[in-house]
């Protein structure tokens, strides 16, 4: 269901429910084989270069592996707001050097935030915010992170700090950067390790794909490739480590095409591997209690997309508008246009339109015919002028 309810004119909020996931559905929403489009690396500096020098290959980690290893060498990239900027950077360079037609791209976003969006309806304990824009007819969709919130993720509690170290460690184990196995560089190194953890390098592929009827440009990092790249998903690999897996979070990632799980011992050994096809995962579950349905959260995908493009229809000021999108578990998404103050502290002092970079906005603006161009500046506040 969909209401709505205006309070101001900067204030225009509607809602959507969630969806009754104890009912089965039985129509499929579409969904294409994501393809990839480009790719980019970040080096140790996080400077992010349109070049593959942080790919990296599987191999098999070694029985017994001590998780631990290498903590107290730990380079931990903070984090900060969540931007797309690295994603508007590739968008731009396939626009340059692609023959793959991108003018009817309707959504940019990082694969994260689509994947808690189509596994929102069995969250049942935290949820999420999102900033989105609209210009030339596409959405931009960036997570919104309160200043609590990245307090609390720069700010972990130690025993949190080590776990989460454990599944960079087993990253490290399990690639190389070559398709062969390695052996330890120093005598001292343990057997199969692959280096110090460094989360400022990324590998990251963009990927175009489709939802239903909307075209999707969806980028994230990718640990690594099995065997060879092929320069698409089919030899992606997702590598985690757990005591076990926890849920659709780790499930739904579903462009890639493996998982590698590592079980591990509460105090950080390595056990074994499980190899998972995420095109296996939904028979795998099929049937059990509390299973999430993939047809269920495709649809929903669907379903929020369509919303949020109707929501930006109906109440838009002019295309730097920002909305606010709260998922909150168990009940649903609300959106809020934000007003002046609310969309400034967003900005962050930024040099930005919204939250999207002005380099960027700049290029959508040249884009355009003349005539719209000329038309549409008067519609920029003067706060938003460039």
């Amino acid at each position: 269901m969909e209401t709505t309810s205006a309070s101001s004119h900067e204030d225009i909020l509607k809602s959507l429910q969630y969806p009754d996931i104890s009912k089965r559905i039985n129509k499929q929403t579409p969904f294409q084989q994501p393809t990839q489009l480009i790719s980019f690396s970040y080096d140790s500096s996080h400077t992010l270069g349109f070049n593959d020098s942080a790919l990296r290959y599987y191999v098999d980690p070694p029985p017994g592996a001590k998780l631990n290893y290498g903590y107290e060498r730990w380079i931990r990239k903070p984090d900060g707001k969540a931007r797309i900027d690295g994603l508007l950077k590739a968008f731009s360079k396939a626009r340059e050097t692609s023959n793959v037609p991108l003018h009817d791209v309707g959504v940019v976003a990082w694969r994260g935030v689509l994947t808690r969006i189509l596994t929102s309806p069995y969250e049942e304990r935290e949820g999420f915010e999102l900033n989105v824009m609209s210009v030339n007819g596409t959405l931009y969709l960036e997570e919104h992170l309160s200043e609590e919130r990245l307090k609390e993720k720069n700010n972990m509690e130690p025993k949190h700090r080590i776990q989460t170290y454990y599944g960079y460690a087993f990253e490290s184990y399990c690639t190389s950067e070559t398709p062969t196995s390695k052996v330890s560089l120093q005598p001292s190194e343990p057997v199969g390790w692959g280096g110090n953890v460094d989360t400022n390098i990324q590998w990251c592929s963009v990927v175009r794909t489709k939802l239903g009827n909307t075209r999707l440009l969806i980028g994230g990092e990718v640990d690594c490739v099995r065997e060879r790249y092929t320069q698409q998903t089919d030899t992606f690999v997702e590598l985690k480590t757990s005591l076990a897996i926890r849920g659709p979070h780790d499930e739904a990632k579903f462009e890639k095409y493996e998982i590698v799980v590592g079980f591990r011992t509460p105090s950080g050994v390595l056990t074994t591997t499980q190899s998972f096809k995420t095109v296996q995962l939904p028979r795998m579950i099929r049937g059990k209690p509390d299973a999430w349905d993939p047809l269920i959260c495709l649809a929903w995908g669907d379903r929020v997309i369509s919303f949020l493009k109707d929501v930006v229809r109906s109440t838009a000021d002019e295309e730097s508008s920002i909305w606010r999108v709260k998922f909150t578990p168990q009940k649903g998404v609300t959106v809020t246009m934000l007003d002046k103050i609310n969309a400034e502290d967003v900005r962050g002092g930024e040099d930005r339109v919204g939250f999207l970079p002005t380099w960027y906005w700049r290029e959508l603006r040249a884009a355009r015919s003349p005539e719209t161009a000329t038309c549409t500046t008067s519609a920029v506040n003067a706060g938003w002028q460039i």
